[in-house]
């Protein structure tokens, strides 16, 4: 078997990361999520997550890693991925068109204060956009995780975190990579230490 192609991808994706190591913008803007997360928590606010196919699993995975936990066994923080009711989501889909529902969730669920987190590897994917624009009537903050162009989506988060690729796989696995580096801060900053938990 040739082994090229497995090295390579190997390479692309420590290639991304290492742009995304040395993009002092990119940095500032993941202090910043974090930040905007840890106050949301503290004034007792929710995350709310919401993505498509790869990104749909990642917004799960993430929302998990703070309603459960990171490395600390500490209390449950409000998170939770907006496509996990599939009752809601086949019926909405039939009944009013896919594009709306991720927009109605947020419209039902999303107060001020609140934040909403989207991952579109394109930035382009109407039903992102449209959840976007429902939080900002809302008043939830939004922030959009996405790759090199940004995508329509740019216009409507408040913050965005652009992967320097165009290669969906590689976004995605950035995407995993910044999320877990929000997850594991916020983690640090509202429980270890704040109250020394160990």
């Amino acid at each position: 078997m040739n082994r090229n192609p497995i090295l390579m991808s190997i390479r692309d994706s420590i290639a991304v990361k290492q742009l995304i190591l040395e993009n002092e913008s990119l940095l500032s803007q993941i202090e910043k999520v974090i930040s905007l997360m840890v106050d949301a928590f503290s004034q007792s606010k929710k995350v709310f997550f919401c993505g498509n196919g790869g990104s749909a699993a990642d917004a799960q995975h993430l929302a998990a890693e703070l309603s459960g936990r990171f490395y600390h066994n500490r209390p449950p923080l409000p998170a939770e991925a907006l496509h996990c009711n599939t009752s809601y989501l086949t019926a909405v889909a039939n009944d009013f068109g896919f594009e709306t529902i991720y927009a109605r969730m947020v419209e039902a669920m999303a107060q001020k204060g609140d934040i909403l987190i989207a991952l579109s590897t394109s930035g382009n994917s109407l039903n992102i956009i449209r959840a976007l624009e429902m939080a900002k009537k809302r008043g939830v903050t939004t922030i959009g995780f996405t790759g090199a162009t940004g995508g329509a989506m740019a216009s409507f988060c408040d913050i965005i975190l652009q992967v320097p690729s165009t290669d969906t796989p590689r976004i995605q696995e950035a995407h995993i990579l910044l999320g877990h580096i929000v997850c594991q801060q916020v983690e640090e900053l509202m429980f270890v230490k704040k109250i020394g938990l160990c």
